[in-house]
């Protein structure tokens, strides 16, 4: 697997997860997996890079905004959710954007 997702031709959509952590972990190495590979099974899924340091950032690409909206009330992803808010994150920012060009080598 490539650390860096390789997307199609522009536009596509990027969700981009900031967070910092609490200092509870259990279950979370295996919940953040798990939602990876969720996530993959997803229509619309395009790929997914993140780094996890002092900051955590992961950015998912989707085909299109209802690709993005199903992902978020799949029920398992929203269990993951609730348990972020009340025990791994102690603050957390989601953004949604559009990705109009790309390049790189």
């Amino acid at each position: 697997m490539s650390l860096i997702a390789n997307t199609p031709k522009p536009p596509y959509y990027a969700v981009i997860f900031t967070s910092l952590r609490t200092g509870h972990d259990q279950g979370y190495g295996e919940m953040a997996q798990r939602m990876v590979e969720l996530a993959a099974q997803q229509p619309g899924f395009l790929g997914v890079e993140s780094a996890r340091e002092e900051v955590g950032i992961t950015v998912s690409y989707w085909s299109d905004l209802e690709s993005i909206k199903r992902w978020k009330a799949n029920a398992e992803h929203q269990e993951a959710q609730r348990q972020g808010h009340e025990k791994w994150y102690s603050s957390f920012k989601t953004r949604i954007s559009k990705v109009e060009r790309d390049y790189g080598i």
